[in-house]
């Protein structure tokens, strides 16, 4: 989709807030993730006012139906419906989806449609609600964000033989490359043991040490690809390891 096609006036689009901040004496800028237009920045005109009808629905975890016009890098949102039926966050899960939030602002570009990864992004709100494991969950969408965002994991075969991962093996993995088996010498990228990356691969994290390895991998990945940019969320999560 072109920029411009992607900036023409919008009706009735599926889309969550990301972010928003003040704006002048009254309005708002909105981050939204739309269904249909990826990440699209939006100025919510009057919505600080008392008695303006956005003000309670422009929120954070609810889907919303959107409509917007403009051809400039900050369009203007003209309508807003509450969607229903998800249910809100509190306590670690608030935590986790703001830090969800936060990977998606720092790592999709503006007016990228990625609807998979928009339709995964809503299932795992609704898991952080209802299940209590979060950090298992966590795991998940930061898999599938980088996988849809084209940083794909190479997980069940050797980055350079092609040959399939043995659970038995142990591994280092490099950034930019893949799992390469170990050797007395390799002192490149991350141990890894091949029953972590094939756990991966299937989204199964019960394995404990599967847990702990999984974690420090995505976090090296992550930290890669948001090259220096400083994630507040994950600042709050230190205290809580098993996240």
């Amino acid at each position: 989709m072109s920029n411009a096609a992607s900036k023409q006036r919008m009706q009735d689009e599926l889309a969550f807030v990301l972010h928003s901040y003040p704006f002048r004496e009254t309005s708002l800028v909105l981050e939204v993730f739309s269904r249909q237009h990826g990440r699209v920045p939006l100025v919510a005109r009057g919505a600080r006012r008392p008695r303006s009808a956005l003000r309670g629905l422009l929120m954070s975890f609810q889907p919303l139906s959107l409509s917007w016009f403009g051809k400039h890098e900050l369009r203007t949102l003209h309508g807003a419906e509450w969607q229903g039926g998800q249910p809100q966050l509190q306590g670690t899960a608030l935590l986790c989806g703001f830090y969800l939030n936060e990977l998606l602002l720092n790592l999709m570009a503006r007016d990228d449609p990625h609807a998979s990864l928009f339709d995964y992004y809503q299932q795992t709100l609704q898991r952080l609600a209802q299940e209590e494991d979060h950090a298992f969950t966590l795991r998940c969408f930061e898999k599938h964000m980088l996988q849809e965002l084209g940083y794909a994991l190479q997980l069940e075969k050797e980055a350079v033989s092609g040959k399939p991962i043995a659970p038995a093996q142990t591994y280092r993995y490099i950034l930019e490359l893949g799992a390469i088996a170990e050797t007395a010498d390799a002192s490149q990228g991350m141990p890894i043991a091949g029953k972590t990356l094939l756990d991966m691969a299937a989204d199964d994290y019960r394995d404990a040490s599967s847990a702990r390895q999984s974690k420090q991998l995505i976090r090296m990945l992550l930290d890669h690809y948001l090259a220096g940019k400083t994630l507040h969320t994950r600042e709050l999560m230190r205290d809580l390891q098993k996240l």
